[in-house]
């Protein structure tokens, strides 16, 4: 039993935490920190996603320029081929997604428009439910 992107982000919500290309890689990784989360998704004024910008990116940036980088905008260092998926991918094409591009934030986009964000966690939860409900079963049809 497949579970939708729909299903994940109707049980999570689908508030986005986003910055505009502008923002300061340093003031990214503050809303990174005070929100507790992984990934920032980079979008324009009418929230088409322009890229995304993960802890990552700003490991990689430190690392290469030191404190000076905090201070070049997001934009700069942001991931700018972002890989989306959509309300009916599933949680197998999105492992499959995630494992294969080795990254662990995905926005799902509709219309154009950002609409959500799932990460790794979320589909790890839903597959465990799934397997859960699916061992169930069996122990139900086998005492059946």
């Amino acid at each position: 039993m497949a579970t939708f992107v729909k299903d994940l982000l109707d049980r999570k919500g689908r508030d986005v935490v986003t910055v505009g290309p502008g923002v300061t890689i340093g003031e990214a990784a503050g809303t990174l920190h005070a929100h507790k989360i992984g990934a920032l998704v980079v979008t324009d004024g009418d929230g088409v996603v322009l890229g995304i910008f993960t802890e990552r990116d700003l490991v990689k940036a430190v690392a290469g320029q030191g404190a000076a980088s905090l201070q070049q905008l997001v934009s700069v260092a942001m991931t700018r081929n972002v890989i989306r998926c959509h309300h009916n991918s599933t949680t197998d094409e999105l492992m499959e997604i995630m494992t294969g591009g080795r990254f662990r934030h995905i926005p799902v986009e509709e219309n154009g428009r950002l609409a959500g964000i799932i990460s790794i966690g979320d589909v790890v939860k839903a597959r465990i439910g799934e397997i859960e409900l699916e061992a169930e079963h069996i122990k139900a049809y086998i005492a059946g």
